[in-house]
């Protein structure tokens, strides 16, 4: 998620974006809306229902997705990246290109690092696909009722005060 997300981000989460849901058995019991690409969501990880994890969305149900030589292409239609100034990741100490990506009519920030592979074979042994990310082309598909809700602000970072509030 970097560079929208930092490590020590901490985020307010709307549990109730995507609908209503008995504690516990996590039952939808009013629809109030549903996830849309671009959105940044906050999951339980399929493999392990322990552990919260935070991606965007970029597939929807019944979209086929494609992902070649660095380029996303949802249901035949490449999705429009226009490249800006490099990031510098201060923990790493490492430059790497940024792209402002354009998912359902929104901008967000990208990194696509030349070195990483654009596509590992999924594999429980293997730790992440792609730019560094564990995702669904590692895990599968985000069932419904792992879903905790939408982020939607950065409250506090304790490493850099002035990242309040810049969440996209």
């Amino acid at each position: 998620m970097v560079p929208t997300l930092l490590v020590g981000d901490f985020i307010l989460v709307s549990k109730f974006t995507y609908g209503i849901r008995l504690p516990v058995v996590n039952k939808k019991v009013v629809e109030i809306g549903s996830p849309h690409r671009g959105d940044v969501m906050v999951f339980r990880y399929p493999e392990d229902p322990s552990l919260d994890y935070i991606k965007r969305v970029v597939g929807l149900p019944g979209d086929r997705l494609e992902y070649r030589n660095k380029r996303l292409t949802i249901n035949g239609t490449q999705v429009p990246v226009r490249q800006i100034d490099d990031y510098l990741s201060k923990e790493r100490m490492q430059f790497s290109r940024r792209y402002l990506e354009t998912l359902n009519g929104v901008e967000h920030e990208i990194l696509l690092e030349e070195d990483a592979p654009a596509f590992v074979a999924p594999s429980r042994a293997f730790s992440y696909a792609g730019d560094n990310s564990s995702d669904s082309r590692v895990w599968g598909f985000v069932p419904d009722e792992n879903i905790v809700g939408k982020a939607f602000f950065i409250w506090l970072n304790l490493n850099e005060l002035g990242r309040f509030g810049s969440f996209r």
